[in-house]
């Protein structure tokens, strides 16, 4: 059983990656039913928290149905980030999540996010205050290094875990990777296997199948996996690595009618929370994964990715939903 501070998160549990503008309400909570164990906020900066920038303030927004819920915030000056502790503990997370992995180029050339893997030492420190400053769990995330010559991995974990954080995630990849060639698993399972470490340590990057998951969890040891890519438009890979880790077998795909459900919702849910015009624009990206693998469905994702107006794509859905009803997902 995996503990983070005194969160019991079950035995390897699939937690929701962060992931900007992907992981918002609505859609961490339709991974939530779908059978997540942990979800994470998208990442919040911590000079907007304390500008009171309105994008950054909105993404503090928790629901008590997605517990255990991680607020994740970046930033590499000590005194914002300190203040923006303060104003993350007001919005009741279970967790707060700091990013040190974050390798675009506008939050790296702050120092901040994977630029912060430049600097060890800061890292730690940053670190410690944090934990010293709430009596919410501290946990990391972070990726291997900064390049393939700088894998200190084992190290910063350590030192990351003597300071007071009470998890890590490590995405299997350098900075200066980005997200080309493959994640590795290996330096992660040193972290694992390093007999000085006892807090949880969870792998992220490239589990796509829940034959991925399984191989994270058995062949490399680790405590959990941190799912991203591969749940965008596509909650139901949490339920599916699940039913693969009890049975052994593949679950049969969602039906064209879920499908169609799950995307209805998500999209009712994102205008309640930001408005038609946000909501209908930032559930676009998911549509694609929604309705993968349907011949000549084209003109409908089209429709779907250009309708200005809620009315048009709720339309789409149901004109998509009667032509491919009884399609079947391979």
């Amino acid at each position: 059983m995996s503990k983070i501070g005194t969160i019991d998160v079950g035995d390897f549990p699939l937690l929701l990656a962060p992931m900007e503008d992907v992981s918002d309400p609505p859609f961490r909570a339709l991974c939530k039913e779908q059978g997540a164990d942990v979800v994470f906020t998208e990442f919040i900066s911590s000079e907007g928290l304390i500008r009171d920038a309105a994008k950054s303030v909105m993404k503090l927004d928790i629901y008590e149905k997605e517990r255990p819920v991680g607020i994740q915030i970046f930033g590499a000056n000590l005194e914002s980030m300190l203040q923006s502790v303060e104003i993350v503990e007001a919005s009741g997370p279970d967790i707060i999540d700091i990013n040190f992995g974050c390798p675009v180029k506008k939050v790296v050339s702050k120092g901040a996010g994977a630029g912060i893997l430049k600097d060890i030492d800061l890292m730690v420190s940053l670190t410690e205050a944090m934990v010293k400053h709430t009596k919410l769990p501290i946990t990391v995330k972070t990726r291997l290094g900064w390049d393939e010559n700088s894998i200190k991995i084992v190290e910063v974990a350590e030192r990351l875990q003597d300071v007071g954080c009470k998890a890590i995630s490590i995405h299997g990849r350098t900075r200066a990777q980005m997200y080309k060639g493959n994640a590795n698993w290996a330096p992660i399972a040193e972290v694992k296997n390093n007999p000085r470490m006892h807090i949880p340590v969870f792998g992220n990057g490239d589990v796509d199948t829940p034959e991925r998951a399984m191989e994270m969890r058995d062949t490399y040891g680790l405590d959990g996996a941190m799912i991203g890519r591969a749940s965008i438009g596509y909650p139901w890979f949490f339920r599916e690595v699940k039913h693969f880790f009890a049975t052994g077998n593949h679950l049969a795909p969602p039906t064209m009618v879920e499908r169609v459900d799950a995307a209805r919702r998500h999209l009712q849910m994102a205008i309640d929370w930001k408005g038609e015009k946000l909501g209908v624009f930032e559930t676009r990206r998911h549509y694609t994964n929604y309705f993968k693998g349907i011949p000549n469905f084209k003109e409908y994702r089209t429709k779907m990715v250009t309708s200005d107006d809620a009315a048009s794509v709720f339309a789409v859905f149901e004109e998509a939903l009667e032509q491919f009803h009884d399609f079947q997902f391979a």
